[in-house]
């Protein structure tokens, strides 16, 4: 059977040991054709270098723990442009950027923001709007969360 959870603390740890963030683990595909997608970041971006290199320690490091039952393609990526926000920590970090976010459930009538990330308080992070209007949705009620570029 094939443990998301042991597998993402495994690559956590081999990948946070090289300096460099894990913003996101994905598995598709079934037993005879699975992919293992991981998107790394760190401060002054990532290269395809960093992705080969990251790419060659988890992979050692997950074949030699066994975790991945049947084979499986490892894909080492950066998050790109529009970077998935998936930790706290990520809605002080990307302050200043534009955001989209949706919500699990309608905030002021919509479910639906696009605007300059202000920053987290506690559990709540605060946009500001093209209106200049400011939201303030709770963390706990995002469904997805991205950076977003204006074209």
């Amino acid at each position: 059977m094939f443990d998301l959870d042991r597998t993402r603390d495994i690559i956590e740890r081999v990948v946070s040991s090289e300096g460099v963030e894990l913003v996101e683990v994905e598995v598709k595909g079934n037993l005879n054709n699975r992919v293992l997608r991981i998107y790394i970041d760190k401060p002054s971006g990532i290269t395809h270098r960093d992705c080969e290199f990251i790419s060659d320690q988890v992979g050692t490091v997950l074949d030699i723990e066994d975790v991945i039952p049947g084979s499986y393609t490892l894909e080492v990526s950066s998050p790109g442009l529009t970077r998935k926000l998936t930790k706290a920590s990520d809605f002080s970090r990307f302050c200043g950027r534009l955001v989209k976010i949706q919500t699990k459930m309608p905030i002021n009538g919509t479910k639906s923001f696009r605007g300059t990330l202000i920053g987290l308080e506690g559990n709540m992070v605060t946009v500001e709007l093209k209106s200049a209007e400011s939201v303030q949705i709770p963390l706990q009620a995002i469904s997805k969360a991205n950076l977003d570029i204006d074209f």
